[in-house]
């Protein structure tokens, strides 16, 4: 193989969303010779040194990439994820820690289907099976059909994490997996909801949906409907916050359409003083398990609001769950035990992928560091994950 490119190794990094500090700590780049392990980083990052194998194999698995890709005469143009990720108006900006995702996902979903395609799985037929030129009231109805889904079983749950449970089981039982991913594995690494809420990858036999768990939790049904819908119109992809896209509006519109009819919505009386619809909203919202800023986009979608009132309910919204989480993230620091590990990954891979790596073990399909893969987790976590206490809805 041919010479290292500092240019190729500086792309690696920066597509990864580390910075020299943390990419040092992440390959082990230790402090030597009077210099910290970031400065010298930069110095291999500028040719002045060549990097050892041993060094840019572990790259490799921190920025994750394959170690070929170092070989390149040059950096791949940045962003490019491929035909099968769209981006949305205004979202066009390229995010490193979205496009690391990506590839994860896709590299977790060959595996998966490369599994499903040994035990012979038949194929959904669902996946691609409509068009736009379907209602979607007329798509809501047939989603709701599929996947047995109860909008009575939904709404009985006690709290919205636990509707979000049920739905999520009643998905998952035909054949779609759904994962909870907003970051690289670190809070550092968190995406943004601009650049993604969720995305669905809209392979017949191993079908994903991936929800941004950096969104309030009463929002992560609208969204796995959002993509479901996807699913059916055979479209993988990327869904931010503009709603106004014509795909996007029309997979809100079925997901709205499954978790709050128009006909509900439009009784609800509106206030005059901007305060009581907020707070008319909030009790409307909770009563039926979903977000307070799905209520106002319906609201908003029906003519019931205007844009203008609809956008400020939403920054609204928005900065009350922020000041919220804060809140919660402040007291969580005085709790000394956490959540448990596998308990939280559990909940991020779901039941149908544990299940699913379960039985490949079992059968010899697959080996632990290529379920780890799968799963999120170092080789040696595999059977700890595997055999700890099945997801509750919280």
């Amino acid at each position: 193989m041919g010479a290292i490119r500092p240019e190729v190794m500086r792309w690696a990094r920066e597509t990864a969303g580390l910075s020299l500090v943390d990419a040092a700590h992440r390959v082990g780049l230790k402090d030597a010779r009077g210099e910290s392990g970031a400065e010298r980083l930069a110095k291999l990052e500028e040719g002045e040194e060549e990097p050892p194998r041993l060094l840019l194999a572990k790259m490799a698995k921190a920025y994750r990439r394959p170690l070929l890709v170092f070989y390149l005469s040059h950096p791949p143009k940045a962003g490019d994820r491929g035909q099968d990720f769209r981006t949305l108006p205004g979202q066009e900006r390229y995010n490193p820690e979205l496009d690391a995702l990506i590839r994860d996902i896709k590299a977790r979903q060959g595996l998966v289907r490369s599994i499903l395609e040994d035990e012979e799985t038949d194929p959904l037929q669902f996946v691609g099976s409509v068009t736009m030129d379907a209602r979607p009231t007329e798509l809501a109805a047939r989603i709701a059909g599929a996947f047995k889904f109860s909008l009575a079983a939904f709404r009985a749950a006690k709290n919205s994490n636990a509707a979000f449970a049920y739905l999520r089981s009643q998905i998952e039982a035909t054949g779609v997996f759904v994962l909870l991913l907003g970051n690289l594995g670190s809070h550092h690494t968190n995406i943004p909801l601009e650049v993604f809420r969720g995305f669905a990858v809209a392979d017949p036999l191993a079908p994903m949906i991936v929800i941004n768990d950096q969104d309030a939790r009463a929002a992560w049904s609208f969204t796995a409907i959002h993509e479901l819908a996807h699913l059916w119109l055979g479209n993988t992809g990327v869904s931010g916050s503009d709603g106004l896209a014509r795909i996007e509006q029309y997979c809100n519109d079925v997901a709205g359409e499954m978790l709050l009819p128009a006909n509900e919505v439009a009784g609800l009386q509106i206030p005059a003083s901007l305060d009581s619809v907020a707070a008319a909203i909030s009790e409307f919202a909770e009563e039926r398990r979903v977000s307070r800023v799905m209520v106002a986009y319906k609201l908003f979608r029906l003519g019931k609001i205007s844009k203008g009132i609809w956008t400020t309910l939403n920054v609204r919204f928005r900065d009350e769950w922020i000041a919220s989480k804060q809140q919660q993230a402040e007291k969580n620091k005085s709790v000394k035990d956490g959540p448990n590990y596998y308990i939280v990954r559990r909940h991020r891979v779901g039941t149908a992928l544990i299940e699913l790596m379960r039985r490949a073990i079992d059968d010899g399909n697959i080996t632990h560091t290529k379920a780890g893969t799968v799963l999120g987790v170092k080789p040696r976590n595999v059977e700890p994950l595997l055999s700890s206490g099945r997801i509750r809805g919280r």
